[in-house]
């Protein structure tokens, strides 16, 4: 069966995501085996697998980034996307997504992995892209697959519908039940099932699990559900039309199972894809691409590749993209000229010709093209398909060059970097000179900076990055401020008199004068100002000083002597000496943090923040989200760094936050005479 039951539908994309470590890349392989893609099925703990191909894949033994494998399967073309199951690599998943036909997700039956599972469903929910569950590891499984049934069910907001009933001898899964060929099949690994009689008390289990499959399809199709009333069988190619049409509309998710390591339960899933999923044409409808002449196509990917340049991977949804195509944004704006279509196995291109409608191929040196860019080649640019938001980053790292010579270097890679990976983003901190690497866990920053050195070249130094504090003062002061300085010829003279003044928290920093009788000629004033601020770089604790009026009051001048660098340096010297007697303070930045968790990890979120000097504000239910809450929270900059870890240990690696900055706060006791204290010894 094809895209209207029978015939090619086209070359399909098909994402397999997952929670962590559910197998998604081992089930990538089994595909790529049982299809005769490649002889012989590698394995993620030895690094031999084509979802591996990265040398961060194998050294941290997990996806971390999305790869792609084209094979075929009774004569048609499939390109599988293996998406990364860690929430610090999700986006990559997400920029993916929008333009795959259908997805697989794989899964086990495990209530610890329940709501990354429902974070995963979410994002192909809201996307609106087809799916199918795949119970992944039912060998290991102590739960039987009804039981999953209703485990798994809260993740999804679609029923979840039992598309095969597993056949146990003893404590082993040996085969499986097809509801809807109603057919039994035995397991032959790396071999197609063999087919046995339906009989018995497998027959009787048969015989309900498949009328409650047909009562869920019947909710959307009332001549079956006349069928069902009246006791009528309904016909076969019914039902498969139901279970076409219904997992096209999003209006079921089938779940399926097998062993994945074993290529069990493989060609039932491949069968299933080919007879259920969507093709191109159907796809590129749904993203309101319109058939015609012009060539349509969207970014799923950027890799930069040591020797050749950029590579965009890209979904072909409409005409046809070679060699020398000028491609353009959605803006209008030119992205360039391909320079070559690549089939992309792993990281691997392999040259190839014209790619057309549904053919997902690495297009060369588009410079100005982004992931989740729409290209086009119509005299009116397409509008964008999709922009993919990449989540707000949780954690952070300075870095710099190892070596001075390469800190242009650095710039180009980081660059790269978040070309490849829209979730990173670097930040050059203007107070600190520092640069700032922001990312969505620890796994994520170190794989980002081990690609620094090993895909860019660029040796690099990371540490903790400097937190915002500031200081104040609490008590007003007059200083004169003066400098004198005599050495043949011309001398230096400055002579100043300022009024110094806490202001209300927040309000910065404020000049005034009240000069009278011309003390301190007009001319000069900026120049006092100029050295007040110099001055207030850094104040007396080592941090720069805020919220504070500087009034020039009085001074005065020489006729030859005074100069613009003179009374610079005399309001600096004014300042320098008043702020010790100021009663300075230090301030520490405070930021308003939000939460998200499911609702059981709320008590470990409050007890964790409560131990971080934060101040609950409140929480609620997510907007959205049954059975997750918000909590909101006050909370010091410093103790944010690496809340993540904590976090993400509380909620089975699903908890995340957003913060933003809210006051600054005083701090003092030890607490702040500690960061004084390490503020002078790193000087």
């Amino acid at each position: 069966m094809g895209d209207n039951g029978g015939g090619p539908t086209g070359p399909r994309c098909i994402a397999i995501v997952g929670p962590f470590q559910s197998g998604k890349t081992t089930l990538l392989e089994a595909i790529l085996a049982r299809t005769g893609a490649i002889g012989r099925q590698g394995a993620v703990d030895a690094g031999t697998s084509v979802g591996d191909a990265s040398k961060e894949a194998r050294d941290h033994k997990m996806s971390v980034e999305v790869t792609l494998a084209t094979t075929t399967f009774m004569d048609e073309s499939y390109t599988f996307i293996d998406c990364p199951g860690s929430v610090e690599f999700v986006h990559d998943m997400r920029a993916a997504l929008p333009a795959v036909d259908a997805a697989i997700v794989v899964c086990e039956a495990d209530e610890k992995k329940v709501p990354q599972l429902q974070l995963i469903l979410r994002e192909l929910e809201e996307l609106n892209v087809p799916h199918i569950l795949f119970l992944n590891k039912i060998d290991k499984a102590d739960t039987r697959l009804t039981d999953a049934l209703k485990l798994l069910q809260p993740a999804s907001r679609v029923p979840l519908l039992l598309r095969q009933l597993p056949i146990v001898e003893g404590e082993a899964v040996t085969g499986f039940v097809d509801l809807a060929l109603e057919r039994a099949f035995v397991y032959r690994e790396n071999q197609p099932s063999e087919v046995i009689p339906l009989e018995g008390r497998t027959l009787d289990d048969e015989k309900e699990a498949r009328f409650s499959m047909l009562e869920t399809l019947a909710d959307h199709d009332d001549s079956l559900m006349e069928k069902l009333l009246e006791d009528i069988a309904p016909p076969r190619d019914q039902v498969f039309d139901d279970l076409r049409k219904e997992m096209r509309d999003r209006q079921v998710c089938p779940m399926l199972m097998g062993v994945a390591s074993r290529t069990n339960g493989v060609l039932r899933l491949l069968k299933a894809l080919r007879h259920e999923a969507p093709g191109p044409a159907q796809t590129a409808a749904r993203l309101g691409v319109e058939a015609g002449n012009e060539a349509v196509a969207y970014v799923m990917k950027t890799f930069h590749t040591t020797h050749g340049g950029k590579l965009s991977v890209a979904r072909v949804l409409g005409g046809q993209i070679s060699d020398s195509t000028v491609l353009q944004s959605p803006s209008g704006d030119e992205v360039g000229r391909v320079a070559g279509v690549f089939k992309l196995t792993g990281i691997t291109p392999e040259k190839r010709g014209p790619a057309s409608l549904g053919e997902t191929v690495a297009l060369a040196k588009l410079d100005g093209a982004k992931t989740g860019d729409t290209l086009s080649t119509g005299k009116q640019a397409h509008p964008a398909i999709a922009e993919p938001k990449p989540p707000s980053p949780v954690i952070n790292i300075a870095l710099k060059a190892r070596e001075r010579k390469d800190d242009v270097k650095l710039g180009q890679a980081l660059a790269k970097l978040v070309d490849e990976d829209p979730s990173i983003t670097v930040v050059q901190h203007q107070d600190t000179h520092e640069v700032i690497l922001w990312g969505q866990g620890e796994m994520h920053l170190r794989v980002a900076t081990e690609r620094l050195a090993d895909r860019f070249g660029v040796a690099i130094e990371r540490h903790k990055p400097s937190v915002g504090y500031r200081e104040t003062i609490k008590k007003c002061v007059t200083q004169r401020g003066r400098h004198k300085k005599q050495s043949g010829g011309h001398g230096q003279f400055g002579d100043v008199v300022l009024e110094i003044s806490p202001l209300p928290r927040s309000s910065g920093f404020q000049f005034s004068e009240r000069i009278t009788g011309g003390v301190v000629p007009r001319n000069y004033i900026p120049s006092v100002e100029e050295g007040v601020k110099d001055a207030l770089q850094e104040g007396p604790l080592g941090f720069p000083v805020v919220d504070i009026a500087v009034a020039l009051i009085d001074g005065s001048y020489h006729t030859v002597d005074s100069s613009d660098m003179a009374f610079r340096t005399a309001g600096r010297i004014g300042i320098v000496e008043a702020l010790p007697q100021c009663q300075p303070v230090l301030l520490e930045p405070i930021h308003q943090v939000e939460i998200v968790c499911p609702t059981e990890a709320t008590a470990k979120i409050n007890a964790i923040l409560s131990g971080r000097r934060g101040q609950i504000l409140g929480f609620d239910t997510r907007d959205g989200w049954e059975g997750w809450d918000a909590v909101k929270a006050l909370m010091p900059e410093s103790e944010i760094g690496d809340l993540i870890v904590e976090v993400r240990s509380a909620t089975a690696g699903v908890g995340t936050f957003t913060f933003q900055f809210d006051h600054m706060a005083e701090l003092t006791g030890r607490p702040a005479d500690q960061i004084v204290a390490a503020r002078k010894a790193a000087e």
